[in-house]
């Protein structure tokens, strides 16, 4: 059974105090306690980005197109990385666009008066609040649409005191964290008092990092030959 994290420790391991500890310092610290809000920030947002997480992708299905209008667009804040767009018809019916291309939208479907079942997508035009997604052909109604896509969770906190990461993969965070306060102590500079401290940590992160990413994939059927098992050295070859 995994010993989890707790910001405060009301689960398992208390996260600020055991960083602390590692880190020789008080966990009171004005300065530590100034750095735990990015420390946890980069520890996260590695991960995330490093895994690809089976539980962080989600289906929305708040958002319709507008009939005669071939942009939709999305607030950056419900999706990191979107994925795909299915058309719901009231039937029920889905049918998933395909991803293509704007130059391939403008040229095929660029008359709006030809309208029609959008057939094909692609994202265009991101902002920093927004995911602008364009269809084509032009619809001919407001058709219902479902997204699916990546999200980021809310980080931990001192008001969220747990999170997937920390609960389920407290050896990853700790190092991914012991990488960012290296970096503040030591600096990563080559005359520093310890210029191993952040590679040893970073080393250690990778080394667990390769175990979690076999376990995602497995949870996905990403695994060898498409199945959920762990890779083997001897049963590579499919079974026919």
């Amino acid at each position: 059974m995994t010993t989890g994290l707790s910001y405060d420790g009301s689960t398992g391991t208390n996260y600020v105090t055991q960083i602390a500890t590692l880190a020789v310092v008080s966990p009171t610290d004005t300065n530590y306690v100034a750095i735990l809000p990015q420390m946890i920030t980069y520890a996260e947002n590695r991960i995330y980005r490093d895994l690809d997480f089976l539980f962080t992708s989600i289906t929305n299905t708040s958002y319709s197109m507008t009939a005669g209008v071939r942009s939709l667009s999305v607030p950056s804040s419900v999706f990191v990385v979107p994925q795909q767009i299915n058309v719901v018809l009231g039937t029920g019916a889905r049918y998933p666009l395909t991803r293509t291309t704007r130059e391939f939208i403008d040229y095929v479907y660029g008359d709006p008066s030809v309208t029609g079942q959008p057939r094909v997508f692609t994202t265009s035009g991101a902002s920093d609040t927004s995911f602008t997604f364009y269809v084509g052909p032009y619809p001919d109604q407001a058709y219902r649409t479902e997204i699916v896509g990546t999200f980021r969770p809310a980080s931990m906190s001192s008001t969220n005191p747990t999170t997937f990461i920390s609960l389920y993969l407290p050896d990853l965070m700790i190092m991914a964290s012991m990488i960012y306060i290296s970096a503040y102590q030591r600096n990563f500079g080559r005359a520093n008092d310890d210029p191993q401290m952040a590679v040893t940590y970073e080393s250690q992160y990778k080394s667990l990092l390769s175990g979690a990413m076999t376990e995602e994939f497995r949870k996905k059927f990403e695994a060898s030959a498409w199945s959920s098992h762990a890779p083997s050295p001897v049963a590579t070859p499919t079974r026919g």
